[in-house]
């Protein structure tokens, strides 16, 4: 049983989806005080967090963040707020997606599912370590590294790179990302993959890999890697 993190402080909706993902066999758990969200986080340890943005004390970025700081458990905003910033803030600071309050409650439990088999399945396969561009990239620890360091990566930005290297040299249409990210293209934004390329960009630029990952507009995105040395 899935272990689900429910970090909203309406009392009236946070018990009406407990009820009904309770109903799908998920274990959910709200927090009880909203001064000790992280300590409540580390007690539950959750496999997957659903949270709010307007909520006390702090709202859900600054959760989001601090979440980040400690765990790469993926995280599903649930929000009122409509303004595409919002959702732009929510994928920066790590998040695997936004969904808009109100909600269908089936949309709401596809995209649980697509998280959490995308999350806990892909990287049982029997290749977890795959060599690129000289670096060393870690499926189940979510790392890339070489002799400038090591960089931690989200699930999902891990996700993005292993099917862009899968195809190295070739053009992965961001059609055939979006539905290998999220199972389901008609329920994810064509811009929340662009956020989440270019973070990944940026964490493979510490390492000097960012030029690696190129974008072919109109077409997708494709990762190179060049036979001088590196094939």
């Amino acid at each position: 049983m899935f272990k689900l993190l429910l970090i909203e402080d309406d009392a009236t909706l946070f018990n009406e989806i407990k009820e009904r993902l309770t109903g799908w066999s998920y274990d959910v758990y709200g927090i009880t005080d909203y001064n000790s969200v992280m300590k409540e986080f580390s007690v539950v340890k959750p496999d997957l967090v659903l949270i709010d943005i307007q909520l006390p004390k702090f709202d859900g970025f600054h959760w989001c963040r601090m979440i980040r700081s400690h765990s790469n458990v993926p995280i599903l905003f649930l929000s009122s707020r409509d303004h595409p910033s919002d959702m732009v803030m929510s994928m920066q600071l790590g998040a695997d997606d936004f969904i808009q309050k109100p909600f269908h409650f089936d949309v709401l439990i596809a995209k649980i599912q697509a998280t959490l088999r995308r999350v806990y399945n892909y990287n049982t396969e029997q290749v977890t370590l795959k060599t690129w561009c000289g670096a060393t990239v870690d499926y189940e620890k979510n790392t890339v590294s070489n002799n400038a360091g090591t960089v931690e990566l989200t699930k999902n930005e891990t996700f993005i790179l292993k099917k862009l290297i899968e195809q190295k040299n070739k053009i992965v249409s961001r059609e055939d990302l979006i539905k290998s990210l999220w199972e389901d293209e008609r329920f994810v934004s064509d811009n929340t993959l662009t956020v989440n390329v270019n973070r990944l960009r940026k964490r493979l630029e510490e390492l000097g890999l960012g030029r690696f990952i190129e974008t072919k507009i109109g077409q997708g995105y494709i990762a190179i890697e060049e036979a001088n040395g590196y094939d």
